[in-house]
């Protein structure tokens, strides 16, 4: 199975198979592995505590410690775990792996199972040993020896939040569009809750375009989001020895930052814009990389129309992408509450309704309730209400009968 995207710790591509990449993934018996350790500290404000249990290297061997999960995260804490992940992407340079790490957990969801939670998605499930040992995941365990700190110190957080907390958060702080997202995500509560191998995307498969379409249908999406979602390898690199695929290194990543090597979709692998389009497109640079899952894009006409607009279209692209990304983000997942949280304070509001007169001159029976406000608004603006006539002005009306009388006397004398 592949990857989806590519780290810089870690690097390995969207769509990279396995191959030699699970040397990377820690052994029963490593003994310089840290990862995953359970939080000390646990709440009293947790919304729900269950009993469940974490993988922690630790020692030479895993072991697995029974910690109290939280049904749903705190939104103070989501905000503050935020601010510490886009300081650590200042200084580990690990945007593309943090994505990926999302994508990862949400990507195994099946729109066609019902049951929570194995129809697999945005749960948290990649925090244990079984499903960390895909071949997909290969390296995935960099991401969250990187990440545990935090979620360490953010107990009332959970796991799911934080990976797509992560994922998001990595896209923006790379140049990307704003990802709306909520949170709220149920974690799963054990190892045994894990989706099965095998339902993540290949990089080399023998019809590339009809994979993609098998894989990313089966989570419930269509081939605009497929094309917009291919275009975050503008982040990230592919190791070789990890995947089987790439160069060892070229001339844009032989320095890092981050470690060095590896062979990027583009030359600015940490900044997220259209670059992979057109590179893709232009295919000038044999210093970038190429998937048989990228190249597809320009080669299926229902990909093409897309993979061409957003070569062009920066704006279309991040819209797009957005959409995309936070439709991704909630595959699968079970919130409490069940409309989830909106941690941002700037989203934007809904702006009142314009008056346009072609719009109540013809075809409609009655005003919307905004215009009748409008309306309303503006007749006690001048003295007028419901319950009360405007006043009369007995000057105007003198005036107007001596008019009418003037021109009923000229009418009837001629």
């Amino acid at each position: 199975m592949t990857t989806y995207l590519g780290s810089t710790a870690a690097s390995s591509g969207l769509l990279l198979p396995p191959s030699t990449a699970r040397s990377s993934l820690c052994s029963p018996y490593s003994s310089s592995l840290k990862c995953l350790k359970s939080s000390t500290s646990i709440s009293h404000l947790f919304l729900n505590k269950r009993r469940s249990s974490a993988i922690n290297v630790t020692g030479g061997s895993y072991r697995y410690n029974t910690l109290l999960v939280c049904a749903a995260s705190d939104p103070d804490q989501l905000k503050s775990a935020r601010e510490d992940i886009k300081q650590l992407l200042k200084t580990k340079f690990c945007h593309p792996l943090l994505v990926r790490l999302g994508w990862h957990d949400a990507g195994t969801y099946n729109k066609d199972i019902e049951e929570w939670p194995q129809r697999g998605g945005a749960n948290g499930s990649l925090r244990f040993e079984v499903e960390l040992k895909h071949g997909a995941n290969a390296g995935l365990v960099n991401a969250l020896n990187i990440i545990q700190p935090i979620k360490d110190k953010y107990s009332n957080v959970t796991y799911a939040d934080l990976f797509q907390l992560a994922s998001a958060t990595a896209i923006e702080e790379a140049g990307g569009p704003k990802i709306p997202m909520k949170y709220g995500r149920v974690d799963v509560t054990g190892p045994e809750q894990c989706p099965e191998e095998g339902r993540l995307p290949d990089a080399g498969p023998p019809s590339p375009g009809d994979h993609l379409k098998k894989v990313f249908y089966r989570m419930g999406l269509n081939d605009k989001e497929i094309v917009a979602l291919s275009g975050a390898h503008t982040l990230g690199r592919s190791r070789p020895e990890r995947s089987g695929w790439g160069k060892p290194e070229t001339k844009y990543t032989k320095d890092g930052p981050g470690e060095p090597g590896g062979q990027s979709w583009t030359v600015q692998w940490l900044k997220f814009d259209n670059s992979y389009f057109k590179d893709i497109k232009a295919k000038k640079d044999e210093d970038l990389l190429v998937l048989p899952t990228d190249a597809v894009l320009f080669e299926d006409p229902s990909f093409k129309v897309y993979a061409e607009k957003y070569a062009e279209d920066l704006e279309a692209f991040f819209k797009d992408y957005a959409d995309a990304h936070a439709k991704l983000s909630n595959l699968g997942a079970k919130f409490d509450p069940p409309e989830g949280i909106v941690i941002d304070s700037d989203a934007p509001k809904a702006e009142p309704e314009k008056f346009v007169a072609a719009k109540y001159s013809t075809g409609k029976r009655e005003l919307s309730d905004a215009m009748k406000q409008k309306i309303r608004a503006e007749y006690e603006s001048i003295g007028g209400s419901p319950d009360k006539p405007l006043p009369t002005n007995y000057f105007l009306n003198i005036i107007i009968v001596i008019g009418v009388l003037a021109i009923l006397t000229y009418l009837l004398g001629n």
